[in-house]
């Protein structure tokens, strides 16, 4: 793949893992793992990964509008994006919030839920378009900081 087909878009990495954490229909809370690779076409690949075996999603992202939808065998999910730079700490933190609607091949079909998924990259080393954030005191939502600990290692999935 050349370098112009890695640089897909400006505000999702062309490739990432991000931590995950969805309830459905009130049930307790599920943690997982999300790979994603933005392809070229603005089309989404990866892997959603919640008991331990990986499951293949695909879907697509709008630039434009900062959404992202894709679904797996079992759920469908639809989210926005929000972006916090903390230029203390050299970090810009990705957060996807959103509804999950289970398929019929999962025994909770039917049912509704809301899903947020977390990533960081290092604003020192981040190469790409990086759109300017309006100064803020406030924090990210506490999503950003529990998945996180699924992403570096202190968790059990």
């Amino acid at each position: 793949m050349s370098v112009a087909a890695q640089t897909s878009t400006k505000s999702l990495p062309p490739f990432s893992i991000w931590g995950v954490h969805a309830s459905v229909a009130g049930r307790p809370v599920v943690w997982g793992k999300l790979v994603m690779r933005v392809l070229q076409d603005q089309q989404i690949q990866g892997t959603i990964q919640f008991r331990g075996t990986p499951i293949p999603i695909e879907g697509s992202w709008n630039e434009s509008t900062q959404q992202i939808m894709f679904h797996s065998p079992y759920a469908a999910y639809s989210s926005q994006l929000t972006i916090y730079d903390d230029v203390k700490i050299q970090l810009r933190h990705l957060v996807l919030t959103g509804r999950l609607r289970m398929l019929p091949s999962s025994l909770q079909a039917g049912e509704y839920g809301t899903w947020v998924a977390t990533t960081d990259i290092s604003l020192a080393g981040y190469s790409g378009y990086i759109p300017p954030q309006p100064p803020s005191t406030s924090l990210p939502p506490v999503g950003v900081f529990v998945t996180s600990n699924i992403l570096y290692g202190n968790s059990r999935i």
